[in-house]
């Protein structure tokens, strides 16, 4: 008999049954959660402890250090015979390694839970010019080792100036200069 209770705090809520907000969070929202967690651990564990309102890029970046030793990414060294081969022939010493593509996703869920959390974005070390120029070293580094080309993609010249579809970007934000 518990739901019924639960379908009248429901209603005391202003919420009825045909727009009911999901119960579970999207797996992108647990995700989150979950990270946000542990990285608060992993300050809590730090000899001495660091508070979150004391925690600045260099955390982050010695963060993203030690989620390494948790990779399942194999990363050859520059010594290797398998360095820059896309699909080495044979197992090697190399480390794995955290791949580039899961801490930048990682990044943006931090970076998104530090200000749904309090954070200013002025003071997020998420966002810090220092944690893009260390994802961008490790992109470079792994298409290297691995033999993959990561090259910028060129924008294509619009044809259409003005039209629906132009103005219809995956960016959520404009900005148009008067």
């Amino acid at each position: 008999m518990s739901g019924s209770g639960e379908r009248g705090k429901d209603y005391a809520e202003g919420s009825s049954s045909s727009s009911q907000q999901p119960t579970t969070p999207s797996r992108y929202e647990s995700q989150k959660r979950r990270d946000w967690n542990t990285f608060g651990q992993y300050l809590k564990n730090q000899r001495p402890p660091v508070p979150l309102s004391q925690c600045n890029f260099n955390h982050v970046l010695d963060f993203l250090r030690y989620l390494d030793q948790f990779g399942k990414t194999k990363v050859h060294v520059q010594g290797c015979m398998f360095y820059g081969q896309p699909e080495p022939p044979a197992p090697c010493t190399c480390p794995l390694k955290q791949a580039w593509g899961s801490l930048d996703a990682l990044i943006g869920r931090l970076r998104a839970a530090y200000e749904e959390n309090g954070g200013s974005p002025e003071t997020n070390p998420f966002a810090s010019g220092a944690i893009r120029v260390y994802l961008r070293e490790v992109r470079e580094c792994q298409a290297k080792a691995r033999g993959i080309p990561y090259k910028k993609k060129k924008k294509k010249p619009s044809q259409n100036k003005g039209t629906i579809e132009e103005s219809s970007s995956s960016s959520p934000m404009q900005f148009s200069t008067p």
